[in-house]
C-alpha cells in the first residue's frame, strides 16, 4: 500500500465540494449555473472550455458526487469508439437500476475525430448518459455541430493572481503537515509566472521546490533558487498542458516582435513535440488580424490559405506551409489599430447599451415605416462625386466618438490621408 507521501499534493488538494473550487465564481457562485444544476439536480450535457488546471475535471467529479450519479471517465487521447460504446452500454444498464443517467466525462474531447464524436450523439439524445466534455480548444472549431447543439458550453477562466497566491500558501501548509518540515517560500512571483494560471501546475511546482529542500537545514527559499529548480525540470514540450501555452505564446510574441528567426524556432519546438497543426494555423490566423492587421491586409489571406491547406496536406509537409506563413507574418509591418478599435467599441457598447438607429439609416420596406420617416433624408453615396457624401452614421448621443485610429505604417498613413480628405477633421 502506498504511503500518503506518495500521493501527489495536487491530488490531495483537489476540491471535493463546490465551495472549495477557486476562481470560477461565475459558474459556482450563489447564482452560478453549475451550482444551480447541482442544487436542483437538473443536469444536462455540457462542455467545459478553459486552459489547463482551471478545474474542469474537478467540477465533473463534484457534479457526480453531489448528484449521486456514477461517473465514467475516459481520455480522448487514449480512447476510441470502442471504449465509448462499451461505456454507453454499461451506462444504459446502470440507468435501468438507479433511474439516474450516469455521467460520461471525456477529457480532451477536442481530440476525438468526427466519427468518435458522432458515436456519442444517440446516447446523449436518448438521455442514456450525461456528457461532460473538457477541452482547452474552442469547441466551435473542434466539436461537431450536431454534438455542440446538444450541449451547453461553459467557459472556465485562468486563475487570478490573488487565487494563485492563496493556493501557494495552502500547498505550502499542507506540505509542512505531511513532512513535518517548516519550509517557507519567500518570493512567489517565479511560481506564478511558471504556472501561467494553471492550478495543478502551480501545486506541482510548489511540491517540487519544497521537496528539493526537505532534507536540508534550509528554511527560506528564494526566488532565484525557485527559478533554478523549475528551469532544470521543465519538460521539453507537453502538448497536453505544461508548456503548450508557454510556447505558443513565445511563438506569437516572436511574430509580433518581427523576429522570423525566433518564430521559426518556436514553430519547430511545437512541431517536434507533436502539436496539432490546426491549432498552430488558427493562432497565426488570429495574429494576422491582431498584430499585422491593416498594415498588410494580405496577411490574413495568407494565414487563411495556410489554415485551409494544412487541413488538406497534413504532416510532415504541413511544416513547410506553416514555416512560410510564420516568416511572412513576422516580416510583415505591424498594426493593432483594428484590434484596438473593435475592443474599444465592444467596451463602449457594454456601457451605453442599445442606442437607437438614426431614422435616416433605418430600413423602410413597408409604407408604415416610410410614413414614420424610416430612411428619410438618407443620401445614397453612389449618387455623389467620388461615391462619397458626408453623412452621420452614429446614434445622435455619441456623435464624435472615435474608435478607429490609423496606425503609424505606410498602408494606414495612406488610409488616414484618404479619410482626412473625405471627412476633413473627423479622422485627423
Amino acid at each position: 500500500m502506498n504511503s500518503h507521501l506518495d500521493i501527489p499534493l495536487a491530488e490531495i488538494l483537489r476540491p471535493t465540494s463546490i465551495e472549495e473550487v477557486l476562481g470560477q465564481e461565475h459558474l459556482t457562485g450563489k447564482e452560478g449555473p453549475i451550482r444551480k444544476m447541482i442544487e436542483n439536480d437538473t443536469l444536462s450535457s455540457l462542455i467545459f472550455w478553459g486552459p489547463p488546471g482551471t478545474g474542469k475535471t474537478t467540477l465533473a467529479e463534484i457534479i457526480s458526487t453531489h448528484s449521486k450519479r456514477k461517473l465514467y471517465k475516459i481520455s480522448a487521447i487514449s480512447s476510441g469508439v470502442k471504449e465509448v460504446r462499451e461505456v454507453i452500454e454499461e451506462a444504459k444498464k446502470q440507468n435501468l437500476f438507479s433511474g439516474k443517467s450516469p455521467i460520461l466525462f471525456i477529457d480532451e474531447i477536442h481530440r476525438f475525430n468526427k466519427s468518435q464524436q458522432d458515436s456519442l450523439l444517440h446516447a446523449v439524445e436518448k438521455g442514456w448518459i450525461i456528457l461532460i466534455g473538457a477541452t482547452t480548444e474552442n469547441p466551435s472549431f473542434e466539436v461537431v455541430p450536431a454534438l455542440l447543439s446538444r450541449t451547453q458550453v461553459y467557459v472556465l477562466n485562468p486563475l487570478e493572481k490573488e487565487k494563485l497566491e492563496t493556493l501557494i500558501g495552502t500547498a505550502t501548509k499542507k506540505h509542512q503537515e505531511r513532512t513535518k518540515k517548516k519550509l517557507f517560500i519567500k518570493e512567489k512571483e517565479p511560481l506564478l509566472q511558471y504556472s501561467g494560471g494553471d492550478a495543478r501546475k502551480l501545486i506541482n511546482a510548489v511540491e517540487l521546490v519544497l521537496n528539493h529542500y526537505k532534507n536540508t537545514d534550509k528554511k527560506n527559499i528564494s526566488g532565484k533558487e525557485i527559478q533554478t529548480i523549475l528551469q532544470e525540470t521543465s519538460p521539453v514540450y507537453d502538448k497536453n498542458g505544461e508548456q503548450h501555452y508557454d510556447i505558443i505564446s513565445a511563438f506569437i510574441k516572436s511574430i509580433r516582435g518581427s523576429d522570423p528567426n525566433a518564430a521559426i524556432y518556436w514553430l519547430a519546438r511545437m512541431l517536434a513535440g507533436g502539436e496539432d497543426i490546426k491549432f498552430i494555423a488558427r493562432r497565426m490566423l488570429i495574429s494576422a488580424s491582431e498584430d499585422v492587421g491593416l498594415a498588410n491586409p494580405n496577411a490574413l489571406v495568407v494565414a487563411n490559405a495556410c489554415f485551409q491547406a494544412v487541413n488538406v496536406i497534413g504532416n510532415p509537409e504541413a511544416r513547410i506551409l506553416l514555416g512560410e506563413t510564420a516568416v511572412y507574418l513576422a516580416v510583415s509591418p505591424k498594426s493593432n489599430s483594428a484590434y484596438n478599435a473593435i475592443n474599444e467599441a465592444m467596451d463602449f457598447v457594454k456601457k451605453t447599451g442599445n442606442l437607437a438607429v438614426p431614422l435616416h439609416l433605418r430600413n423602410a420596406p413597408t409604407s408604415l415605416m416610410q410614413n414614420l420617416n424610416y430612411g428619410k433624408n438618407y443620401r445614397y453615396a453612389h449618387n455623389y462625386d467620388g461615391n462619397f457624401v458626408e453623412e452621420e452614421f452614429l446614434p445622435s448621443k455619441i456623435i464624435g466618438t472615435r474608435f478607429y485610429k490609423a496606425g503609424d505604417n505606410t498602408k494606414e498613413k495612406k488610409i488616414k490621408e484618404e479619410l482626412t480628405k473625405k471627412w476633413k477633421n473627423k479622422y485627423r
